[in-house]
């Protein structure tokens, strides 16, 4: 395919990809985790929140490192700090370390899609911005199904702690591949730019300047609280009332991630090409309210291809939603504010996870995963009706 950025894409593609598998590795252990540590498996809700409570705030002070340092520059610290959350959990392997590396994570992953956007915006032709910023996105479930398939046998075959570790090696190795690429592709950085608590303003000041932003933001809050709902869940959902085992369930927690994998640049060329990104983002939040619907009556009676065919399908709309949104907060900003604005948009969604697993969490104490479900599940209604009355659909540009 002409036109396509492929350093820059890669870039954002593997980065966003081994931190990401840092993070769900946590979820796809969870079982060995909560057995060994004595807590129970649903309290990796917490963990999660931990992380993108962080990358919420760490997500507008981007935007100032990104000017000031370079992309490239941002997409190693986030590197590092992976790194940070791996050793804390292979060395320590106790709640306070996990939560350690979960605060060390979370600073470095609120710079993901910023720094990606900064570097492909300006190099994107419009005709293909929704099929590469969906791509690009392909990094988050793709990390997951890294976590969902190598984590649980090498938890049966050494311990936690050691499948945490070994991701160490590959994210050490990326790190010194952008030092070969640092001085090409920041050479756009200003060493002058301010970096301070001002740098937040800028990015949220979006939401006064440019409206289309507070349907979007809205939506990206709401429907990535769902995505992360499923993700921390589904493993020890299915482990605890379905009988899966710890392998089993985790292979169902990949087909989720392989789904919105297979899934995003479908999204993305039929945006292109046909849909406006608006009205498939409306439709993808009715979709995903249904599958958690039907994920709450999970139990024993469920047939393994019932629970299949409902990841699949979570999976491609919960999780296979996001590159539409980032080209869209892209396409918002233009050139020169696709990382403030796209950092807003993570900022969003990030609040969301913070805020929407553990509410999770405590309905699941409280009264059952079916009514845990059966809330996000109106959560996400709510904001496909609000996006279609408030975000008008408009053609790709």
């Amino acid at each position: 395919m002409t036109g396509v950025p492929y350093i820059a894409l890669f870039v954002g593609l593997f980065v966003q990809t081994l931190v990401t598998m840092g993070a769900y590795s946590v979820p796809a252990a969870a079982p060995a985790i909560a057995a060994d540590l004595g807590v129970p498996g649903e309290r990796v809700g917490v963990f999660i929140s931990l992380v993108y409570g962080m990358g919420m705030v760490s997500a507008v002070f981007s935007v100032s490192f990104i000017h000031r340092y370079g992309a490239v520059r941002v997409s190693q610290f986030i590197l590092i700090a992976g790194i940070g959350l791996l050793l804390s959990a292979a060395l320590g392997g106790t709640l306070l370390a996990l939560g350690l590396g979960a605060v060390l994570l979370g600073l470095g992953y609120g710079a993901t899609a910023p720094t990606s956007s900064h570097l492909l915006m300006k190099r994107t032709a419009p005709k293909i911005r929704n099929l590469i910023f969906s791509i690009r996105q392909i990094g988050v479930p793709l990390g997951g199904v890294l976590a969902g398939f190598i984590v649980p046998p090498l938890v049966l075959a050494f311990d936690w702690q050691t499948a945490m570790g070994v991701q160490i090696i590959p994210a050490l190795i990326l790190l010194g591949l952008l030092q070969v690429i640092r001085k090409e592709y920041d050479s756009d950085r200003d060493p002058k730019r301010t970096v301070s608590a001002r740098g937040l303003v800028g990015p949220l000041s979006l939401l006064k300047t440019m409206p289309e932003m507070r349907a979007l933001a809205l939506m990206g809050f709401f429907y990535a609280g769902v995505q992360l709902c499923f993700v921390a869940y589904t493993s020890v959902h299915l482990f605890n009332k379905a009988g899966f085992d710890l392998v089993a369930a985790g292979a169902m927690l990949a087909t989720y991630q392989i789904s919105g994998v297979v899934s995003r640049p479908i999204w993305g060329m039929i945006a292109d090409k046909w849909l406006p990104a608006r009205a498939m983002l409306v439709g993808m939040g009715f979709t995903m309210a249904a599958m958690a619907v039907l994920a709450g009556t999970y139990s024993e009676v469920w047939s393994w291809t019932g629970i299949f065919a409902v990841s699949v399908v979570a999976g491609a709309t919960a999780s296979g939603y996001t590159g539409l949104a980032f080209a869209e907060y892209a396409r918002i900003g233009g050139n020169e504010n696709a990382a403030a604005s796209t950092a807003l948009g993570a900022s969003a969604q990030f609040f969301g996870v913070m805020v929407l697993p553990t509410i999770f969490s405590v309905m699941v104490s409280l009264g059952g995963y079916t009514l845990a479900y059966n809330a996000i599940a109106v959560l996400a209604t709510f904001a496909g009706v609000s996006l279609w009355v408030f975000g008008r659909p408009r053609l790709p540009s």
